[in-house]
């Protein structure tokens, strides 16, 4: 008797396990302060925008455009590439995947932030690197630099989730501008862990800035990036405001 009826126990645990390796992300709650966070700085006028253009680099940051409004947007984000857990060798990484699709939907500019010594390409390598920077507490230098940081009001930050937290390289970035004026907004690819608190983590690292409710997808999922995943972004880009 109980071997009949583990059998068929154990199909269905199969069953659904494989049905919920590619379910598309769900659709975070929004509070109502976030989307008036984005709002009011969508809204605010440009009287507060510096003038110069100092310290730009115009081969760094790559311009969509503004919206609607005229308001700078930008979408900052740290991908790899190569070989990567469950989805095997790529030519893009999971969360770049999800950073374009944001930045064309919002009309944003966008930042791929990159170490200057890349990470190697094998999944097991990287981890290690990975895993002894978390350790060290690391800051990677890393490649080029944002226009005109002042511009921006809103700054969607992507990664992954790599030990149970960003990877270092972004915090080099939080920490190499001040993004203490910000509406933040994060989102990020994961293999189960979900947001692993790095929202609190970004706000910990700018505790002026404003860090809103976070987007989080599995990495397959977001590889694959079907109709139903691009939805999944686009309610939650409205809910926000966008």
């Amino acid at each position: 008797m109980k071997r009949i009826v583990f059998i068929p126990f154990m199909i269905i645990v199969m069953l659904l396990t494989a049905c919920g390796s590619s379910e598309s992300a769900s659709v975070p709650d929004v509070a109502s302060s976030d989307k008036a966070a984005v709002q009011e700085k969508l809204n605010k006028t440009d009287s507060s925008k510096p003038d110069d253009d100092s310290g730009k680099d115009a081969d760094s940051t790559s311009s969509q455009g503004e919206t609607s409004s005229g308001k700078k947007i930008l979408v900052a984000y740290f991908s790899r590439a190569d070989e990567n857990y469950k989805v095997g060798n790529i030519e893009k990484g999971n969360t770049q995947i999800v950073a374009e699709y944001i930045a064309k939907e919002v009309g944003a500019d966008s930042f791929h932030i990159e170490t200057v010594t890349p990470y190697p390409t094998g999944y097991d390598e990287c981890c290690d690197v990975a895993k002894q920077e978390q350790k060290d507490k690391a800051r990677p230098e890393i490649k080029g630099s944002v226009d005109s940081i002042g511009q921006y009001d809103i700054v969607f930050l992507g990664y992954p989730i790599w030990w149970g937290d960003m990877p270092m390289a972004v915090y080099t970035f939080l920490e190499k501008y001040d993004l203490s004026d910000k509406v933040i907004i994060p989102f990020c690819t994961h293999e189960g862990s979900g947001l692993s608190g790095t929202d609190k983590n970004i706000a910990g690292a700018v505790p002026k800035a404003q860090v809103l409710t976070a987007l989080d997808m599995r990495g397959a999922t977001a590889q694959e990036f079907n109709s139903d995943t691009q939805k999944t972004v686009r309610e939650w880009l409205d809910k926000l405001g966008f």
